[in-house]
């Protein structure tokens, strides 16, 4: 199957790496360059852009729901499942999760009620990316997954600023560093 597809209809999309939302128009002929975290990075005559997976129909793919977490929860969410959480999420440029990029500085869980907040710190490889909102928000969509989770917030941060030697070895295998 060939990455090239023409939208189906119109799409609600966002431009890499401005970070502004802008709507391509049905017919447009998009090449997917990145299937990561359920959402799309897209080529059009245009620029990149950032898809979500709620528009992969437009795109001539199958339509995947986050999954949540079901039942009730027992005390709070593991760390490793957050972990595991915050893995799915990508920056929609580089074909490596936020975790092994080195992105995630902080992570914690405080009790609220007979639920549990979580609070990330998480940087961004440029102060300059305006994709930052977006992939905070995925981040805390995927936290927020979580049974025991009634809320998550994470915040861009800038210090220390982030570096190559922040990617773990998977990362740097991936992008072909090591």
């Amino acid at each position: 199957m060939t990455d090239e597809r023409i939208l189906s209809r119109d799409i609600e999309a966002t431009l890499i790496p401005q970070g502004d939302p802008f709507t391509l128009p049905e017919s447009t002929r998009v090449v997917i360059t990145h299937r990561l975290g359920g959402n799309f990075t897209i080529m059009s005559d245009h620029g990149m852009y950032r898809v979500s997976s709620e528009y992969a129909d437009a795109l001539g793919e199958e339509v995947v729901a986050d999954a949540v977490e079901e039942g009730e929860a027992d005390g709070p969410p593991s760390n490793d499942k957050i972990w595991e959480q915050l893995r799915k999420v990508y920056d929609p440029e580089i074909p490596v999760n936020i975790v092994d990029l080195g992105l995630v500085y902080n992570m914690e869980v405080s009790e609220a009620g007979d639920a549990y907040t979580v609070h990330v710190d998480m940087t961004l490889t440029a102060p300059g990316c305006g994709m930052g909102p977006t992939i905070a928000e995925d981040a805390r969509t995927k936290i927020m997954a979580l049974a025991s989770v009634s809320d998550a917030t994470v915040e861009i941060v800038w210090d220390p600023v982030w570096n190559q030697d922040m990617i773990s070895e998977e990362g740097k295998m991936m992008l072909g560093l090591v």
